[in-house]
């Protein structure tokens, strides 16, 4: 009898996976941005997290969505009403009070192609940047301004400019070849920010290149940048 018993439980727990595999997947979706007065932020790609909520389930799991490195955003979904918040201490911006929950959660509904632009305040923003060829060196040129100036304020570690042979550009290893650093104490006025880099050898031959410039802020993990730029060589 114990045999037969555990006969059928083995079966029960099959279909039983076979019912729950068999749900359709996600048909909506959940887009946009994360801006400062409409103007993306621009990050290190994966690298600033969010988590979506769905409230009502037995078990509430968290759906882990990442920012791409030109601010944008995209997760497949289910129609139903989330709570969307970031990470603690992520991303080079605080959030905003938002007005209907009283804190930095939002509620979003999603029903089919759903587009939600987020609004936050950043530290500060890479105004006017250039970067240019010249010979076998690259050129940069930028005014950072401070957004925030109240008691929430930090001040600026250094900005750089890197390069790299893939449209993917920031200050982890992999992704760079090359780096400038202009430490704060060498930036003289940053309303006009320059830096220079030597157009370094690359592993394969190509005929262009990518760069752009990244301003770390002290205390904050994750930095803010100039949109990816392609230069032909």
């Amino acid at each position: 009898m114990k045999i037969k018993y555990i006969f059928f439980l083995i079966i029960g727990w099959s279909l039983s996976s076979c019912e729950f595999d068999n749900y359709d997947a996600p048909q909506s979706s959940l887009t946009g941005n994360v801006v400062y007065q409409g103007e993306p932020i621009n990050v290190a790609s994966n690298e600033v997290n969010m988590e979506l909520w769905e409230p009502g389930w037995q078990l509430r799991n968290r759906i882990d969505v990442t920012m791409d490195q030109d601010g944008s955003y995209s997760a497949s979904l289910f129609d139903a009403e989330y709570k969307l918040v970031f990470r603690q201490n992520q991303g080079p911006f605080r959030t905003i009070t938002n007005p209907v929950t009283n804190s930095d959660t939002i509620v979003v509904n999603v029903k089919g192609a759903t587009v939600l632009d987020i609004e936050v305040m950043p530290y500060y923003m890479i105004r006017n940047p250039q970067i240019t060829k010249s010979g076998s060196s690259v050129n940069a040129t930028a005014s950072i301004e401070q957004i925030i100036t109240d008691a929430n304020a930090r001040n600026i570690e250094r900005v750089s400019l890197y390069i790299n042979q893939t449209t993917f550009v920031d200050n982890r290893g992999n992704y760079h070849r090359a780096v400038q650093h202009l430490q704060a104490a060498d930036i003289d006025d940053l309303s006009n920010v320059s830096l220079s880099l030597p157009i370094p050898d690359l592993v394969r031959a190509q005929n262009y290149i990518y760069a752009r410039i990244g301003v770390k802020i002290e205390g904050v993990e994750q930095m803010i940048y100039s949109p990816v730029q392609q230069l032909e060589l």
